[in-house]
């Protein structure tokens, strides 16, 4: 499996997320930085295209109803494959605790879709969920409960 694009995407999103868009490095410095710590440039313009894509889903209009409750999520082969049982499980999870809604399902599908990996485990998937969740204009609580069960679990704390 092909981790090198979701390493990029961690990697951005732990040197960058606290960066003010005023001070954030324009493309090339980021490409030139990501270049230097040996990724290969066909792996950053996969992630540059990936967060590209979580951009435009951010602005696109909701396709979905707005919270009309828990909704049986059907995944085709495809998902299945991608998204082994463990994770197809802690999303409905996170969408029964009300940490996400249909809306943010369906983006955290999609870009675990666009990952280019067969398939993707639960701490790869807690990882995108988090990068999504920080790209949700209103969703500061979901992101904070999410970043703390991120970290406090590579520390070894059990809640």
């Amino acid at each position: 499996m092909k981790e090198n694009v979701l390493d990029i995407l961690m990697y951005l999103f732990e040197n960058y997320m606290d960066e003010d868009e005023a001070d954030a490095p324009d493309q090339e410095s980021i490409e030139a930085e990501l270049h230097a710590a040996g990724f290969p440039q066909s792996d950053i313009n996969k992630a540059l295209t990936w967060i590209e894509g979580l951009a435009e889903m951010q602005s696109a209009p909701m396709r979905l109803g707005q919270n009309t409750g828990f909704a049986l999520r059907h995944y085709s082969s495809v998902e299945n494959r991608k998204l082994g049982l463990e994770c197809q499980g802690f999303l409905i999870f996170l969408e029964q605790t009300g940490v996400i809604d249909q809306h943010l399902r369906e983006t955290i599908i999609d870009r675990v879709m666009a990952l280019d990996s067969d398939e993707i485990d639960l701490e790869q998937l807690k990882w995108v969920i988090l990068m999504v969740l920080f790209n949700q204009p209103g969703r500061e609580e979901a992101y904070v409960w999410m970043e703390e069960l991120i970290f406090d679990e590579s520390r070894g704390y059990l809640h």
